[in-house]
């Protein structure tokens, strides 16, 4: 099943952004009405929504800004239209608190919020939507409907195990697991007549092929961008040259690479956990073997192979059309170009590195965030009610050509890696993030970041802090203020008191929030997930049921 993710940012008019936070509290109580169950209408009138969430972030470094955060299942057509149904009358007064645009959606705009307007406020919302730069699914592929079927299953399931009487014989004890499963099947097939029926995949196989085919075709861009100052220059330079002229630079690069790569004084953190590596996205995912070092490199080499190969055909065909001549006659020219543009990386990745590291060397950082003493009460009274939390973050993004191009790149190539090995709800060695993204805002000045998570903040930063802090510090490590960082992805986060000192400066109030499954978790979701499985099948072999049966 198909999930999406999705971000509506709009500006607020600073004179009503203290009605707008009123009018999202407002809508709030209404949810939570004493009497019936909460969240009730939204439950029923957004079948698909997983969770919901309605931020308003200011700062003085700019005008209020109005988030509505979603995550659900299928395509955005199907919810924007039971969004309207059940949203419209909420939200149309609190897009009259927003500036009215000054691009092409003004008439949309002033269509949803006239007077006694009837245009569906999805028309303006749809517009504004935003994509995130990367994302994760906890528990990908499992559509709402049957996370919350398998909950009552599972319950189904305790109560049935549950010992009836303290002297009556409990059916389920003593016996093989095989034995347990086919009474428990047998028990639950009455009230549960799905576990006749297959599940279906999480993630098809045509999804997954996509994901690795953009995976493919982010590393062949990267290949090529890398190789363009080589390819420019091996036309008109003899190979030997070329060479000798590669070898030097990169010697040269390399010089100025070893006198920068120590952390400045009392910047530096250890760094033998938590870097980013393809273990450090998922331990469980059976991918996680390119993480070996000889499968790492013969997979790199293999990819490399495809590149030039496929780079050589289709620049071989460019080079016909252009100069006219037959392809035997282009091929083996190409074929030249693209190999000594590929061997110049050895320069050019470097160069890239160093610029970096310069640009790294004389950041500042935020090591004090001024605090909201009143504003960190406000989130903590709304921290920790139920299983899971939710935090929201917006910070500037660092200025200049080379940072906008990295991170840029770094948060497609690392959305591309985690579509195509975190799949099975690992984030490293933590199960804790239901639905997470970053997403830039403000034609890319600001970064944003939402998380629907469990237990507590402080916990799920430490957890990123220990074990992932590589992937993190390359997703964040843009922000103005962030810890000093080294090669994009060393330290930055691993500084764990200034890290979190600067992400809750740059936290807002959640002034709404809504999840569809308040009392599971990422882990007891795939447990109830691989318990349902286990019963879809009429029989189990011997240590099949063994595993099976350490679920129950």
């Amino acid at each position: 099943m198909r999930q999406t993710i999705l971000s509506v940012v709009l500006d607020v008019d600073p004179q009503s952004v203290r009605h707008l936070s009123d009018l999202i509290e407002d809508f709030k109580r209404q949810q939570e009405e004493a009497g019936t169950e909460s969240y009730v209408r939204l439950k029923d009138g957004l079948p698909s929504l997983h969770f919901l969430s309605m931020s308003v972030f200011q700062s003085a470094d700019y005008d209020p800004v109005f988030v509505i955060e979603a995550n659900f299942d299928g395509a955005s057509d199907t919810f924007w239209r039971h969004f309207e149904a059940t949203m419209a009358d909420h939200l149309r007064p609190m897009l009259r608190c927003c500036k009215r645009p000054v691009d092409n959606d003004e008439p949309v705009y002033d269509a949803v919020t006239k007077p006694g307007a009837r245009e569906p406020v999805v028309t303006y919302l749809a517009r504004r939507t935003l994509r995130p730069s990367v994302f994760h699914q906890g528990n990908r592929g499992l559509e709402r409907e049957r996370i919350l079927r398998e909950r009552d299953l599972f319950l189904a399931i305790k109560g049935e195990l549950a010992q009836p009487s303290p002297t009556a014989p409990n059916p389920y004890r003593a016996i093989p697991a095989e034995q347990i499963h086919t009474r428990l099947r047998n028990a639950m097939s009455r009230s549960f007549p799905w576990l006749a029926e297959p599940a279906s995949p999480r993630i098809p196989w045509t999804e997954r092929t996509a994901d690795f085919c953009r995976l493919l075709a982010f590393l062949f861009a990267t290949f090529l961008c890398l190789s363009i100052p080589g390819m420019a220059v091996a036309p008109v330079t003899p190979a030997l040259r070329f060479a000798v002229l590669t070898a030097v630079l990169a010697g040269l690069v390399a010089i100025g690479l070893w006198r920068m790569h120590r952390a400045r004084a009392g910047e530096g953190v250890p760094t033998r956990s938590g870097g980013l590596t393809p273990a450090s996205l998922s331990v469980k995912n059976r991918l996680t073997s390119f993480a070996h070092p000889v499968t790492l490199v013969a997979g790199l080499l293999f990819v490399v192979a495809l590149y030039v190969v496929a780079a050589t055909v289709i620049g071989s065909v460019l080079t016909m059309l252009i100069t006219g001549l037959s392809y035997a006659d282009s091929f083996w020219p190409t074929a030249r170009v693209v190999l000594l543009g590929l061997a110049s990386i050895a320069f050019t990745a470097p160069a890239v590195v160093l610029w970096l590291r310069w640009l790294e060397r004389r950041d500042s950082s935020h090591d004090e965030p001024p605090v909201d003493v009143q504003l960190l009460r406000e989130m903590a009274r709304r921290e920790d009610w139920i299983a899971q939390n939710h935090m929201g973050s917006v910070v500037l993004i660092k200025p200049g050509v080379l940072r906008t191009i990295l991170v840029r790149t770094g948060h497609l190539g690392l959305g591309l890696i985690l579509r195509a090995i975190a799949t099975d709800g690992y984030l490293g060695s933590m199960r804790t993030v239901h639905f997470a993204h970053w997403a830039f805002i403000n034609n890319g000045s600001r970064l944003m970041f939402f998380s629907n998570f469990d237990h507590s903040w402080e916990s799920y930063l430490d957890d990123f802090i220990e074990k992932a802090h590589g992937g993190l510090t390359l997703a964040w490590g843009s922000g103005v203020g962030f810890p000093p960082t080294r090669f994009l992805v060393l330290d930055g986060a691993s500084h764990g008191r200034k890290f979190k000192a600067w992400a809750r400066h740059s936290m807002a109030v959640s002034r709404f929030w809504f999840s569809a499954y308040r009392d599971l978790t990422v882990d007891q979701i795939e447990r109830n997930a691989r318990i349902a499985d286990g019963l879809r099948k009429a029989t189990l072999k011997a240590q099949e049921a063994t595993a099976w049966a350490r679920d129950l």
